[in-house]
């Protein structure tokens, strides 16, 4: 814990008191035993207190469920993270315990229910041991036939004293999360809540105050990424979506599922991917940009629609939640996989636009981007996301839905003529106009995944694929060169260039700042636009010694992975190079500062 100042002996012999200006807090145990209630109630308090918060969980994936971790990282400043080591480790059992202890700082605290684990005498030199029998102060406290069951709500009193956290705050939190239930839920549930928070820790522990967070211009809001997507594209307009349930992008249907209707809207289960995707394209055909989503299996499914797609110029959003793969991998665990078939996936030459958000908040407006850009160019778009997005929970800055909410219903004002395909526009994009539409010539278009000509009829001529499949390529890159440069965070001259995207970015951020602060040489900048690329990275390149690509996924034949393999065919530059890693969990500051360390002092990476 970042200690404010010094700490404060309170009177009558009772805890010292610390103030500190954020804490790492990491709560591990078995999934089924709420483990993600705990951390999510800490971060949605952090985030309605104006205090900075970023989280991480780890969840089993098989059925019957298993261990499982979250962390929540909350500070009063800038928080990028969700922390390298823990300062508080709340462990529920022996597995807990021995797995995890090795998260914590030296001299962090080990809070842990003795009812289910045993503290071993050779780590009680390094680490603050404290043990609270909290399944059976748990049963105690709301007796019946509950057994243990609401003993992570128990434990979250414990933390809120040991913490100082706001009270009813949490109260109104734990009410907000059992709405709609049985009364008598709620009342178990606040019951064990303040038995934990009554139970006395003793005087062998300090107990901590966070320092007042700087005000904010507005209010924030507290989401996780998933949520953020969905909210997004409500947002963006968007009014249909279709899908078919894969973690981690069931989320974002369900949302939807549930939302859209609240809106004139509606989204519907399909009976696997491709007639999701065939779904969703027909509902932008009708003239409003539609959505599907998947993660990588699913993605795969989708391909030759999505060609039909790109062929016949609809505009579409594919969101692309990743996890670890092939086939069915690790579908609980992060990686960045799915670059190579987001970009290139299907057959024949078939351009699509993709981006990737870096952080919960830019899932909410990268949903709306991507929306404005399937419209504008009439292209596919995909909205690639990871598990670490996606299941972590940060707070920014309330939207001002009156500017970015928008209305995109179909303009149906006659037109005289209409060409769907029009070949003399320079960039390639051609105005929509949407069935209903009436033309006064009476020369409806056609939509095809054949090869077509201007007015959509389908064409063998060879000049003509010609010039169509220039025309499907300008437009991306009408839309590359108009896209802004990423920011340098540091120097833009220097020794490295750390390059990320995706949840990368603020991991990356802190190695900068680390490394900097030992005297290293260091900078970076992150990706959003993927494909296209922006434009003047090479200039940004050309400032550095080493360019690291920072990616989770395999370093590849060559020594660099799929982002690095895209920069390195546009650039043609053999000093980028991949910093990778494949075992499913997020990086942390010291790997990137280790792994940059040790590649750019060995130079043993091919090539």
């Amino acid at each position: 814990m970042s200690e404010a100042t010094l700490p404060t002996q309170s009177q009558g012999g009772a805890p010292k008191v610390s103030k500190i200006s954020e804490a790492v807090i990491r709560i591990a145990g078995n999934s089924q035993d709420g483990i993600q209630a705990i951390g999510g109630f800490l971060a949605r308090l952090a985030g309605r207190s104006e205090q900075e918060v970023m989280t991480f969980m780890t969840i089993p994936a098989t059925i019957s469920g298993g261990p499982s971790i979250f962390q929540v990282r909350i500070g009063s400043g800038e928080v990028l993270s969700s922390g390298d080591d823990a300062d508080v480790l709340l462990a529920f059992y022996q597995h807990s315990y021995e797995g995890h202890i090795g998260s914590l700082k030296k001299g962090g605290i080990v809070l842990y229910d003795s009812d289910h684990v045993e503290a071993k005498p050779e780590l009680q030199a390094d680490y603050h041991h404290v043990g609270v029998p909290i399944s059976g102060l748990t049963v105690e406290a709301i007796g019946g036939t509950a057994k243990d069951k609401g003993k992570n709500i128990f434990a979250l009193g414990l933390i809120a004293k040991m913490f100082d956290l706001n009270v009813p705050k949490l109260e109104k939190l734990v009410g907000e999360r059992f709405t709609g239930k049985d009364p008598s839920i709620l009342n178990n549930a606040l019951a064990a809540f303040h038995a934990g928070y009554s139970h006395s820790l003793g005087n062998v522990i300090e107990t901590f105050k966070f320092v007042d967070a700087a005000k904010k211009n507005g209010h924030q809001v507290v989401m996780n990424g998933n949520e953020a997507i969905g909210f997004g594209l409500i947002a963006a307009g968007v009014r249909f979506g279709a899908g078919y349930p894969i973690t981690p992008w069931s989320d974002i249907m369900e949302l939807l599922r549930r939302e859209l209707p609240k809106y004139g809207g509606t989204f519907v289960q399909c009976e696997d991917e491709i007639a999701s995707i065939s779904m969703a394209i027909g509902g932008s055909y009708g003239g409003r940009v539609a959505v599907t989503g998947s993660s990588g299996p699913g993605i795969s499914l989708k391909t030759e629609a999505l060609g039909w797609a790109v062929m016949a110029e609809i505009p579409l959003i594919v969101v692309d939640i990743q996890r670890g793969g092939p086939s069915t991998g690790m579908p609980t665990n992060v990686e960045q996989s799915d670059l190579n078939i987001a970009c290139f996936g299907g057959h024949g030459d078939s351009p699509r636009v993709v981006i990737a958000p870096a952080n919960v908040e830019d899932c909410f407006y990268m949903a709306i981007e991507a929306v404005n850009i399937a419209r504008k160019y009439n292209v596919p778009v995909i909205l690639i996301s990871d598990q670490a997005i996606a299941t972590r929970i940060e707070a920014f800055e309330e939207p001002n839905l009156e500017k970015v909410c928008q209305d995109i219903t179909p303009d149906l004002t006659p037109v005289a003529d209409h060409k769907p395909y029009d070949l003399s526009t320079a960039d390639g994009v051609t105005a929509r106009v949407v069935p209903g539409t009436r033309i006064e010539s009476g020369k409806y278009p056609i939509a095809t995944g054949l090869e077509h000509d201007e007015m959509g009829h389908p064409t063998g001529s060879p000049k003509l694929h010609t010039q169509m499949t220039a025309k499907r390529r300008k437009k991306l890159q009408a839309l590359g060169a108009s896209l802004p440069i990423p920011k340098l965070h540091g120097p833009s001259e220097g020794n490295v260039l750390l390059v990320g995207w995706g949840s990368t970015e603020g991991p990356i951020k802190e190695a900068v700042d680390r490394a900097r602060a030992a005297g290293d040489s260091v900078s970076s900048i992150h990706i959003r636009h993927i494909n296209p690329l922006p434009p003047g990275l090479e200039n940004i390149f050309a400032g550095f010694n080493h360019v690291l690509v920072v990616e989770m996924n395999d370093e590849g034949l060559y020594g660099y992975g799929q982002l690095g393999g895209l920069l390195r065919a546009r650039y043609g530059d053999s000093k980028i190079r991949g910093l990778n890693k494949t075992d499913g969990l997020t990086f942390k500051v010291k790997e990137i500062v280790e792994k940059a360390r040790a590649t750019v002092a060995t130079g043993m990476r091919k090539m």
